[in-house]
C-alpha cells in the first residue's frame, strides 16, 4: 500500500472521496471550499511553482493547484518530489505514475506504483453536445435518450479520452482519429479503450464515478 501523509502536514478539510483501486494504485478527490490561505496552510512550494502559481489570474485555479498538493500529501508526498516534463507532463521523483485534474471546484489525483495511469474530472454541460462531433463518433441523435443522458455519456467519453490522452501524450494525437472508446460503457465498472496512433498501438481500461454533477473518468495502460 502507499505510505499515509505525515500527520505534521496539516490538511484544512477532509478529503472528498479517496478510492483504492488496487494494491498499487490510489485515487484522491478534494473539494475546495477554503480560502486560498487557508490551503496555503501547511504547504511547502518549490521556487519554481511558487512562480507558477504566482502567474495565475484566476483564485480558483491558484486554490485548485494548492488542494492538489494536500491529495499529494495523502500518500506522503511534497511539492518538491513532483516536476513537470517539456510537455507539461507530471511525474513523480521515485518513479512512481501520477495524473491530476482540476474542473472548478474539484481537484483529483491518481497514484500508481506500476501502471501508467491517467485522470480528468469534468463538470457536466450542454455545451458538450455542441462540441461532439469533433472527438466522438456517438450518435447525438438517437431518440431514446435524454439530454440529460446524453450530456452524462458525451462528458465520460471525452473524460475517457483526456485520460488516455495523459498517460500517452503523443505529439499529434488526434481525440477522433486515435483514441477509441468502448460506447456500451454505462452499467460497467471497467471499459476499454485503444490508442493508435501510427507505429504506436496501447489498449487500457477505464472506470467512471459521478457526483454534484460532474464526472471523474480514470484509465490504467494494460
Amino acid at each position: 500500500m502507499f505510505c499515509k501523509g505525515n500527520d505534521n502536514l496539516k490538511n484544512p478539510m477532509p478529503l472528498y472521496k479517496t478510492i483504492h483501486i488496487s494494491a498499487d494504485v490510489v485515487l484522491h478527490i478534494w473539494k475546495i471550499t477554503e480560502s486560498e490561505e487557508e490551503l496555503a496552510q501547511g504547504i511547502v512550494l518549490t521556487e519554481s511553482c511558487n512562480r507558477r502559481m504566482s502567474g495565475m489570474r484566476s483564485v480558483l485555479h491558484r486554490k485548485g493547484f494548492l488542494s492538489i498538493r494536500h491529495l499529494m500529501q495523502q500518500e506522503g508526498y511534497q511539492d518538491k518530489d513532483l516536476y513537470y516534463d517539456e510537455i507539461g507532463k507530471p511525474h513523480l521523483c521515485d518513479g512512481n505514475h501520477i495524473s491530476i485534474t482540476h474542473s472548478y471546484i474539484f481537484t483529483g489525483i491518481i497514484i500508481s506504483r506500476q501502471q501508467r495511469v491517467g485522470i480528468d474530472i469534468e463538470k457536466q454541460r450542454d455545451k458538450i453536445i455542441r462540441i461532439a462531433r469533433k472527438f466522438t463518433s456517438f450518435d447525438t441523435g438517437q431518440d431514446d435518450v435524454s439530454q440529460e443522458q446524453l450530456i452524462k455519456k458525451l462528458t465520460k467519453i471525452w473524460g475517457a479520452k483526456e485520460s488516455l490522452y495523459k498517460i500517452c501524450a503523443l505529439q499529434g494525437l488526434s481525440f477522433f482519429k486515435n483514441i477509441y472508446i468502448e460506447e456500451k460503457f454505462d452499467k460497467k465498472e471497467w471499459f476499454k479503450g485503444e490508442i493508435e496512433f501510427g507505429d504506436f498501438y496501447a489498449t487500457f481500461r477505464i472506470s467512471h464515478l459521478e457526483f454534484e454533477g460532474f464526472s471523474c473518468v480514470y484509465a490504467l495502460k494494460d
